[in-house]
């Protein structure tokens, strides 16, 4: 007898009713027949109810919280209301292919360690061209990792099943229990790099983390924040110090901050000013105060 998990799809909404009821329209082609669809809005300025009818989707909730939790917390507010024995973390500008749940699911039962699958994900407006086919070990220096087939045209040349050293935020297929084991993601980040230590977690756990090449998700890219704004660079900025101070070595920790002080800094605050970009210095600036000098800034 085939068995079917129940997989339950988590999804986040913030003042873009339109673009989840899109996504939502994206999930009446799956074939895959043991899913929940649950959408959490962020405390939009919007009522979503008047744009999403829940009711015209299978098995799908809309559960409105009070306040903006950001990505981690709004995901992990929806990790407690999913019955799945699998979450599908997937965000609300991305629209799914008919089997996309069933490519997910392969290697789990080829390697009962894996404990998260991302699919191959490529641009919406462009379907040719692949945003994310798996992530590179972020380098103990930087602080940065490389995105492995980025803008790259889909010629076939990542149709496989195999290692990856971090997840995506974007569309990532976990098991509960592993979520159970290692915990969430990291509330403190709010918006970016929480995928990123929780992909350290789950590694240092003994789990591993899989691209599914022969899975496939379109990516409207950056909708909710926009692809450059300074509350990116903020974020961007401050979490990528935080991650380095959550996960690298303890050797490793002050050679990061040389390259940071001396290269990163240096550069970016030249690039700013040369444009004239003042807003988005001082959210670069903000990012590296809140780092060292807030004390209610919590690294937990």
């Amino acid at each position: 007898m085939i068995r079917f998990p129940l997989v339950s799809i988590i999804t986040l909404n913030y003042k873009q009713a339109n673009v989840t009821r899109e996504f939502l329209e994206s999930c009446k082609s799956l074939t895959y027949p043991n899913y929940e669809i649950i959408v959490c809005d962020m405390k939009s300025d919007e009522d979503p109810r008047q744009v999403i009818d829940i009711d015209k989707y299978s098995n799908a909730s809309l559960y409105l919280n009070s306040k903006n939790l950001g990505f981690s917390g709004g995901n992990n507010w929806g990790i407690s209301k999913a019955r799945g024995e699998f979450l599908f973390i997937v965000n609300n500008d991305t629209e799914v292919t008919p089997n996309i749940i069933e490519k997910l699911l392969t290697p789990f039962s080829i390697d009962n360690k894996i404990g998260v699958v991302c699919p191959k994900i490529k641009y919406f407006s462009n379907k040719d061209v692949i945003q994310y086919a798996g992530f590179t070990k972020i380098n103990s220096i930087s602080g940065r990792s490389k995105t492995v087939g980025f803008l790259e045209k889909d010629l076939g040349q990542f149709d496989d099943i195999r290692v990856t050293f971090a997840p995506h935020g974007a569309a990532m297929m976990v098991r509960k229990d592993v979520i159970e084991d290692v915990g969430g993601f990291p509330e403190s980040f709010f918006l970016y790099y929480e995928e990123l230590d929780l992909g350290a977690r789950v590694l240092a756990a003994g789990y591993k983390i899989y691209v599914q090449g022969f899975a496939t998700i379109y990516h409207k890219e950056s909708m909710s924040v926009g692809k450059l704004n300074p509350m990116k660079q903020y974020y961007l900025t401050r979490n990528r110090i935080l991650y380095m101070r959550r996960n690298c070595k303890l050797y490793e920790f002050p050679f990061f901050l040389l390259f940071f002080t001396f290269l990163t800094v240096p550069k970016t605050v030249l690039l700013f000013v040369l444009k004239g970009q003042y807003s988005y210095l001082k959210a670069f600036l903000r990012g590296i105060r809140d780092n060292f000098f807030m004390s209610s800034f919590s690294v937990t």
